[in-house]
């Protein structure tokens, strides 16, 4: 056997047909094919499997208990298999903690640039904080007030774990007589027991005393003493003010005493209490009460229900009510007048509450008279209280169905404490650092000054920030900002940051599988994309790339094109070889598509549209640039512009956003713009996201479709169900009676791996089938439910060929390229293009009002060229039917067959969000400007 390949014999996971292959190693190749012909079953599901299980095995028993016996794939023997790296697309993370900075871990080393080389400077003053002497401490202890008691503290221990019964008895023999742990002030002769496994502050009290003439000389010797116990540390309690000053012969303000304690690099994690803004706890962003939540319609007074809170409570004897009658009462605030008339102060007693104590009675429901003398709280104060105190779920939501995310008010969504943004390298803090694009980032670094010995500390940092914000770079994503959610990211965008990483590592002999790294890329970064690709097969790593994208195959050593249908068609090897071998084999429909024997065709005609408007005005969310834009109705339009332009921003998180909470009340609040015309002209927005369909394995197709209750119907109504007295329900995997009641109808068990994804495994009682064996006796045409829910998409048209209403909306499935997929098939296993097609077929089966706008994440992601071809045909169906298609797209095959472009740009980040060019393709095409014009023109 030739040890230059990956030999692979006999594989038949899913439905491969017992395919031999041999892929060339340490080079680049590409597998492609139809949506659903196998290629991920065999790059994923059976190399890089057996990849992966072949080093779980090489693991010592220890370790393998924890990650379970990994199952073999279905297949005789892979030769010459490399460890394998696996680089896909599910594995963004949604916590809001993760940003692009803490996953590519430049947060990290940014964090230690910041602790060996930064400078603080008081923010008030803007005046470099020097360590403090101490007559500049006793000069400012000097300002308080005649006759103040003062407690000298020395912090011990700060947020530590542990019983520190060690430090206890250390401070007894140095005779200390008082501590204070977490805020109590304890004797040391008593036995201070604390909790092991929680953190805690313990500070020595050093002295005791008034503020009165000659103390000065006793707080000196007592500051002096607190700095020794801490290396440099004290506190300066005032009982008298119920204020504390930390004191630093590190760092302080000479003029208002603003000090920063010892730098080190926990203190810029935003994770760690120490460093986190008290307010937001590092997030960034507060649940607040939103006004327009709360008063919908500002033209209704509160009688007429105009606070949302209280709409069903005015006129009843509701306590809080009451209460609320009871302020309005005493401020003599007139409960008939429209809210949008309430002067300032009026609108902050009826939101915040009373200003003074009041008297006031109440007569509860029961008729329990009771009198209290107290402040009264707004509806938003106690909104807010409420959320805060209650533990029952309902009440959360319900409170919750008032709040939206607001950017924290204390550091206005910096995440970090005033003391850590005081710190600077080269005149910017951490988080002004991490706002930068990538871009800018990398230049910030390049140009960095630092003093002779500052370099020769941060020399080692500095170059591995350097490198990594290279890679990110060069993968096309200088645009993005470190502060960015890692949970904002596409899929892509996910999937070239891991991509980063991994030639960052630069490793060698590794087999790297990736899965469309091309998604949501322009067609100019490709070349960056290509690029990389090459550079981790030149370090010596084979690279196999399941891809559509035409550039990316021409560009590499070797094509695999699995086909040739679709699901039961596929799973063979119809060609392969180089990209020129591929293009000549006639029997490939990739070949087709890369000689240039297929084309998507461009449309003779353009639709005319219904000449009227969306217009979205003053749009400057994120980086676009107060930009209004018009969206013709009736047409099909797409948005275009390189990576990081403004597309999602302006589709997705102001348009949709907007067009949602005034046609269907959403919660969520758009991004800032001015205001939006035209909503009058549409009734209907139905957004398809590649959000999957589900997160469990009982969500499907034909649950999400809702077909399935068609198919349940049918059953129900067959002769051996009614013998038996079965109804719908009895076919049902989610209530009890029909299903197995073993893994409540899942049909798998789920094993929690903690550190690891869930892992799935098969049902003993059911082995899969989800039913008990009476449910699975009843069958139609032979067929029992759970042989239906087993059928593809295709087979099943034919299977119910005569019922109309179960076969239309199946049909839907089909004409959208899925009639590959089981109707059964758990959503957990579903593509994010897969998942969104599903979603654009559950719509398609409703009837079109004419006025309904569709919008689309690039729908082309996982789509072979000729799938795209078959999409674009159901989409211009729609578009003829009257209604508007908005799609955010690269793929030029649709962009060229668009009736409007609007075009974004010029770059991406903060040299994108203006509009570049828009019209029809030929327009664009002309535009010299447009990065999207300059491919377009070679396609017209």
């Amino acid at each position: 056997m030739k040890q230059d390949v990956i030999a692979v014999r006999g594989a038949r996971v899913n439905n491969l047909k017992n395919v031999n292959i041999d892929i060339p190693k340490n080079q680049l190749v590409i597998m492609t094919g139809l949506s659903g012909s196998g290629k991920t079953s065999l790059a994923f599901d059976t190399i890089y499997a057996e990849g992966q299980r072949r080093y779980v095995e090489s693991l010592n028993s220890y370790a393998r208990q924890f990650l379970g016996g990994m199952e073999k794939p279905d297949v005789d023997s892979i030769e010459g298999l490399s460890p394998a790296i696996a680089i896909d697309q599910k594995t963004t993370s949604n916590n809001p903690r993760s940003t692009v900075g803490t996953v590519t871990e430049i947060y990290d080393y940014l964090r230690l640039l910041y602790a060996r080389v930064g400078h603080a400077y008081c923010p008030h003053h803007g005046i470099k904080i020097e360590a403090q002497t101490l007559k500049q401490m006793g000069d400012i202890v000097d300002t308080y007030d005649d006759g103040d008691k003062l407690q000298i503290l020395a912090r011990m221990a700060m947020n530590q774990k542990g019983t520190h019964k060690d430090l206890f008895d250390k401070l007894r023999k140095e005779g200390y007589v008082r501590v204070k742990v977490d805020g109590s002030t304890y004797t040391l002769d008593e036995d201070i027991t604390l909790e092991k496994n929680k953190k805690h502050t313990i500070d020595v009290i050093v002295d005791r005393i008034k503020k009165k003439e000659g103390y000065r000389t006793r707080l000196i010797e007592s500051l002096e003493t607190a700095l020794k116990l801490t290396e440099g540390e004290a506190i300066v309690e005032n009982l008298t003010q119920g204020t504390e000053k930390l004191f630093s012969s590190n760092y302080a303000c000479p003029i208002c005493g603003f000090s920063v304690p010892k730098l080190e690099p926990r203190l810029f994690s935003f994770n760690n209490p120490l460093g986190a803004c008290p307010d937001c706890k590092g997030l960034g962003i507060k649940e607040e009460v939103d006004l327009d939540l709360l008063v919908p319609d500002w033209n209704l007074s509160i009688n007429e229900g105009g606070i949302r809170y209280f709409k069903t409570a005015v006129g009843t004897d509701r306590i809080e009510w009451q209460r609320f009658l009871k302020l309005c009462e005493y401020y003599h605030i007139d409960l008939d007048k429209p809210l949008k008339d309430f002067d300032e102060e009026e609108r902050d007693i009826i939101f915040t509450g009373s200003h003074d104590p009041i008297t006031y009675t109440i007569v509860s429901s029961s008729g329990n008279v009771s009198r209290t003398t107290n402040y009264i709280e707004g509806v938003v104060t106690l909104i807010q209280r409420r959320y805060e105190e209650t533990s029952s779920k309902w009440s959360k939501e319900w409170y919750a169905s008032f709040m939206a995310e607001h950017t924290c008010p204390t550091c206005h969504g910096a995440r970090l404490n005033e003391m850590v943004l005081s710190v600077q390298v080269g005149g910017l803090n951490i988080i002004e650092f991490t706002n930068l694009s990538i871009e800018k980032a990398l230049e910030f670094v390049e140009n960095l000054k630092l003093s002779e010995m500052e370099e020769k500390i941060a020399h080692l940092i500095l170059k591995e920030i350097h490198d990594r914000l290279t890679f990110l770079n060069e993968v096309g994503l200088g645009y993005l900002t470190l502060s960015r959610r890692a949970g904002g990211l596409s899929g892509g965008e996910a999937q070239r940051i891991r991509l980063a990483t991994q030639i960052g590592s630069r490793l060698t002999g590794v087999l790297y599988v990736l899965d469309e790294p091309s998604i949501g890329l322009h067609q100019r970064d490709n070349e960056k994309l290509i690029h990389t690709l090459q550079e981790m097969r030149d370090l010596g790593n084979s690279v196999l790339v399941v891809e559509h994208d035409e550039d990316t195959m021409r560009e590499s050593d070797y094509i695999i094109d699995i086909g040739p249908g679709a699901g039961i068609h596929g799973g063979q090897v119809v060609a392969y070889g180089t990209p020129e071998e591929v293009a000549a084999n006639e029997n490939s429909i990739t070949g087709d598509y890369l000689s240039g024997r297929k084309k998507i065709e461009v449309p003779k005609t353009r639709h005319k549209g219904n000449g009227l408007y969306l217009e979205v005005r003053g749009a400057k969310e994120h980086n676009l640039k107060n930009i209004n834009v018009k969206f013709p109705l009736g047409k099909f339009i797409a948005v275009t512009g390189v990576s990081g332009s403004g597309k999602s921003t302006l589709v997705n998180d102001i348009l949709c956003k907007a067009l949602r909470a005034k046609i269907y009340r959403s919660r969520e609040l758009p991004g800032k713009h001015k205001e939006i015309r035209g909503i009058e002209n549409i009734d209907k927005v139905i957004e398809v996201s590649q959000e999957p369909i589900g997160r469990t394995p009982r969500s499907n197709p034909v649950t999400y479709t809702g077909v399935f209750d068609d198919i349940r119907d049918l059953f129900a109504k067959t002769p051996e169900a009614k013998i038996r007295g079965y109804d719908k329900g009895r076919f049902s995997f989610n209530v009890k009676g029909g299903r197995c009641e073993a893994c409540q109808g899942d049909g798998v068990k789920r094993i929690s791996m903690n550190f690891l994804p869930d892992v799935y495994v098969p049902c003993e009682e059911c082995h899969g089938h989800r039913y008990n064996e009476e449910t699975l006796q009843v069958t139609y045409k032979d067929k029992n439910i759970y042989d239906v829910l087993e059928m593809t998409v295709e087979e099943s048209l034919t299977f119910f060929e005569n019922l109309p209403r179960i076969h239309t909306k199946l049909q839907a499935l089909y004409d959208v390229g899925l009639g590959y997929i089981k109707l059964g098939q758990s959503a957990t296993t579903l593509s994010g293009g897969e998942a969104q097609r599903v979603k654009l077929a559950s719509e398609l089966q409703k009837r079109s009002t004419g006025k309904t706008l569709y919008i689309l994440d690039e729908p082309t992601t996982g789509l072979h060229s000729d799938d795209v071809n078959r999409l674009i045909g159901v989409l211009q169906k729609i578009v003829d039917n009257g209604d508007t298609v908005l799609v955010i797209e690269h793929n030029l095959d649709v962009i060229k067959v668009a009736d409007h472009i609007i075009d974004l740009g010029l770059e991406g980040g903060d040299n994108g969000g203006t509009i570049v060019v828009e019209g029809t393709p030929e327009k664009v095409a002309k535009c010299e400007k447009s990065h999207t014009g300059r491919f377009l023109k070679n396609l017209l």
